[in-house]
């Protein structure tokens, strides 16, 4: 069993991220969902980014990343959608004791949290759509190697369908039932082998 903190895309805590949650829940696992809107939730990406923006931008972003945190113990997995997973990244980078980290369509370089290198002993899975309109390729390859050559074990799924938040179902213009599964089955097995080390 793992304690694990999912963190919402820039689109608030919808209902994909609750029942991903319920997923991991029913496998035994204790579940965080910080909700950093207070339940404002998104359906368009422009409107989600301009209200970002005006309550303090990343600053801010990474103000509550952190302060979600600051009373649960070190040894934890920190996951996350998109900007979430921005936050799940940030935190198992640079906060000690971290277990491990799950990167739902989101890898960034290093640099931009200011962090030199990767903590040899937090393994990372990230999971991309192969047609995400946000895909940034040269920062999930800086991301990547960053990671391996810090010793820490990579795990990098694609899945051969369009859109950002797969796993969403109340996105039907993103969702894909069969790539959603495919990728909570690997997340499961991944936490499982966290478990076991």
């Amino acid at each position: 069993m793992a304690e694990i903190v999912l963190f919402h895309s820039v689109l608030g805590l919808r209902p994909g991220v609750t029942d991903a949650a319920e997923r991991l829940r029913s496998a035994g696992h204790i579940v965080h969902t910080p909700d950093f809107y207070e339940g404002k939730v998104f359906d368009d990406y422009s409107a989600a980014f301009q209200w970002v923006e005006s309550i303090g931008g990343i600053p801010e972003l990474i103000s509550r990343t952190q302060a979600a945190v600051a009373d649960l113990p070190e040894d934890v997995v920190f996951a996350g959608f998109s900007n979430g997973g921005v936050s799940a990244e940030l935190l198992a980078a640079t906060r000690p004791g971290a277990r491990a980290a799950v990167l739902l369509h989101a890898a960034m370089p290093l640099e931009a949290f200011g962090a030199q290198t990767w903590p040899a002993s937090v393994p990372v899975q990230v999971h991309y759509a192969a047609d995400d309109p946000f895909r940034k390729q040269e920062s999930i390859d800086a991301f990547a190697a960053a990671v391996r050559g810090s010793g820490a074990p990579y795990e990098f799924f694609e899945y051969p369908v369009s859109g950002h938040l797969i796993t969403d179902a109340s996105l039907p213009g993103e969702y894909h039932q069969e790539a959603a599964q495919t990728l909570f089955e690997q997340v499961l097995a991944f936490l499982e082998r966290v478990d076991q080390s």
